[in-house]
């Protein structure tokens, strides 16, 4: 069975070069989200959460790696898919429990506006889609 150190691992390599808008390595948003999570099972998911859409990594090798199905469901509920639209997106992953918790600690990190160097019109408008998205996650009811 996978564990997390593997999931670090694996997203160390795979988001090996990658950076975030202000410059700093773009693994350090996955461990941000690792750090806050609930559960070991979590800290897996948010580590490996970016590896589908932005690495080589596709759910089947991580299933071949031995990752659990319970996380294999939550990073493919996390996984925007090509031509998704957002809110279809949202409305997908906030049934899973491990999803929602996770995509709520990204929509907040993905707003913290120290993270972009200069605050462009398209960021102020992607930061709303997400403190919308945020907003309908946070008022769920399972």
């Amino acid at each position: 069975m996978a564990n997390l150190q593997r999931a670090l691992e694996i997203a160390i390599e795979g988001h090996k070069g990658q950076q975030q808008k202000n410059g700093l390595p773009y693994v350090l948003h996955p461990l941000r989200l690792m750090l806050a999570a609930s559960s070991t099972e979590a800290k897996i998911v948010a580590v490996l959460h970016d590896v589908i859409e932005d690495t080589n990594w596709t759910l089947e090798a991580l299933k071949a790696e031995g990752f659990s199905q319970s996380i294999l469901t939550a990073i493919g509920c996390l996984t925007h898919r090509d031509g998704e639209e957002y809110d279809a997106y949202i409305e997908r992953l906030i049934d899973n429990e491990i999803a929602r918790e996770l995509k709520l600690m990204d929509l907040k990190d993905n707003m913290d506006i120290r993270r972009i160097p200069e605050l462009k019109e398209s960021d102020l408008k992607r930061l709303e889609k997400y403190h919308r998205a945020w907003l309908h996650l946070m008022n769920y009811e399972a």
